[in-house]
């Protein structure tokens, strides 16, 4: 009975122990005085082990943006005596700059001790004096309608980044897009290693008048030393961060009235021709039919590739035009976009002289020099003489003539010539409409990724071409085969630079094709030369664009 009373009265000894064991709260932040917007961390720790949401932290909204909240518990015992403790990490932010005080938080009775804060403005703290800041350079605060602006965006952290990622800044009425990759690199700012994350940005105004670019900002995670709880050690504490780069205002002003032709806004403008055929040592004449080649190359600085015109050429009497579709590309050069377009031109002389090619004008705006410019390719005159006339075969002998047989054989035969005739024809038409789906079929398709199947398949509509003897659909398969081989966009120059056997062979097709007259060819060995060369691709080129300054 005595051991029974004593049992009952340790269990309730232990109750009324653990009903009262909460003693104290007591709360501290990391630092002190903090930067408004910018988060710091609240300690809480309770005595015993509690519940998480017996900690009441709504009197925090008031001025404070709460963040991420953690909760831990440990147990030690020393000299057989237990201690418990709940400790609470919530993340802070300040709403407004001045003093103010972190209010008690309470469970049940207890509650903690206020903290007296001091909130300063973030511009007050120096910012390589900070983990991490943000800043942003623009290329010019005055532009106008159509004219690109770099803008430069810098990431500095003097903590490891866990996580995050820089938003493109904030604007209407212009158009924005990144170019370039990002670039990674370090920088000592006064004695101090950062990591620069670096990202550029291209920014062209649609209309006049003032432009507010509000600046690129960050949101994310950093690690930063934190020191343990008996400030025996420390361990990487992951941290949420917000930071905005510099407003920018930038005047807009519109493009004069007077301009002549399409407004292209650039930096600097280059035109130049190219032709592939020409023999620089000595004065090269071109024959009738035969095509002649010409590349002009259009380069602007700090200019959208869209934004580039087309080139309109007018040319004189006895010359036809076959432009392909113009090439567009654009690099990343000293921080300068670098835009590209390529204009390539088959011409075929009708009838032989001397042809003079007008001169070719691009305007351009000067925002620097703040006046209209012109890029030009001058005048030049082409010299066309007659192709060599094939000598002229011998005659067959007269044939001896017969007595007239009658009208009934001449008819008969006549009828009979009509039927075969029809049926050749029917036989061509029919021919040429499936070797014209077939290439258009294909062309349509793309050019898909270069398996066996696509590629003999582009092989058999090439077959049907050539069997058709069309000069024009030839190309067109020609073309399209080891356009699907490549798995890659070619040009019929690209195309004779990459198979050098077949530059012969497309120049006397063109010439078949455009040139106006009747001409034989080999068809069969068009199809024998291609089966025989190999289909080895090299990789592919980095992108370069040619030089501004043409030597």
């Amino acid at each position: 009975m005595v051991i029974r009373h004593l049992m009952i009265a340790a269990f309730l000894l232990i109750l009324s122990s653990h009903s009262y064991a909460l003693s104290s709260i007591q709360a501290s932040v990391d630092r002190n005085p903090v930067t408004q917007g910018e988060y710091f961390v609240l300690n809480i720790v309770a005595d015993d082990e509690i519940d998480a949401a017996n900690l009441d932290t709504s009197v925090l909204l008031k001025d404070f943006i709460v963040g991420r909240t953690s909760v831990s518990r440990s147990t030690q015992m020393i000299n057989f005596k237990t201690s418990k403790e709940t400790r609470w990490q919530i993340l802070l932010a300040p709403k407004n700059k001045g003093q103010i005080t972190i209010p008690s938080l309470r469970i049940d009775k207890i509650g903690s001790n206020p903290i007296p804060l001091k909130v300063v403005d973030a511009t007050a703290i120096p910012e390589k004096m900070k983990n991490l800041f943000i800043e942003a350079e623009l290329s010019s605060q005055e532009a106008y309608v159509g004219q690109m602006l770099i803008y430069t965006v810098r990431l500095f952290l003097a903590a490891e980044l866990q996580r995050g990622a820089i938003n493109a800044p904030v604007l209407e009425g212009a158009k924005i897009k990144q170019i370039g990759d990002d670039k990674d690199f370090d920088q000592l700012v006064d004695g101090r290693r950062f990591r620069v994350i670096e990202r550029t940005y291209a920014i062209t105004p649609s209309f006049p008048g003032e432009l507010t670019i509000a600046g690129a900002s960050f949101a994310g995670d950093i690690l930063i030393n934190a020191p343990g709880r008996q400030g025996l050690f420390t361990f990487n504490e992951s941290r949420p961060m917000h930071a905005r780069a510099q407003k920018h205002v930038v005047l807009v002003n519109s493009l004069p009235a007077h301009l002549q032709g399409t407004a292209l806004v650039a930096d600097l403008v280059v035109l130049k021709e190219s032709w592939p055929q020409e023999d620089a040592n000595k004065t090269t004449e071109y024959q009738v039919g035969s095509p002649i080649t010409r590349e002009i190359t259009l380069i602007a600085s700090n200019a959208d590739e869209s934004q580039l015109p087309e080139i309109e050429q007018n040319l004189p009497q006895g010359l036809k035009t076959y432009p392909e579709k113009p090439q567009r590309k654009s690099i990343v050069r000293d921080q300068r976009l670098v835009s590209q377009l390529v204009q390539t031109t088959a011409i075929v002389p009708t009838t032989a002289g001397s042809f003079t090619l007008p001169e070719i004008i691009v305007p351009w705006w000067n925002p620097h020099l703040k006046k209209q410019d012109f890029a030009k390719i001058p005048a030049r005159t082409v010299q066309v003489v007659a192709p060599v006339l094939l000598q002229a075969t011998n005659l067959p002998p007269a044939q001896t003539s017969e007595p007239r047989a009658g009208f009934w054989p001449w008819l008969s035969g006549f009828l009979a010539l009509c039927w075969l005739l029809t049926l050749g024809m029917l036989y061509q038409a029919r021919t040429k409409q499936l070797t014209q789906i077939s290439v258009e079929n294909l062309s349509n398709q793309g050019h898909p990724q270069g398996t066996k199947a696509n590629t003999a398949q582009a092989l058999n509509a090439l077959q049907i071409a050539a069997q058709d003897k069309n000069a024009s659909q030839t190309l067109k398969a020609l073309l399209h085969y080891y356009q699907t081989a490549s798995n890659k966009e070619l040009t019929l120059i690209q195309l004779s630079q990459q198979q050098p056997k077949l530059s012969d062979t497309i120049s006397q097709l063109q010439a078949i094709a455009y040139g106006g007259k009747k001409q034989t060819y080999d068809y069969d060995a068009l199809i024998s030369l291609v089966k025989s060369l190999p289909l080895n691709d090299k990789p592919e080129e980095k992108v370069t664009l040619d030089a501004l300054n043409p030597s």
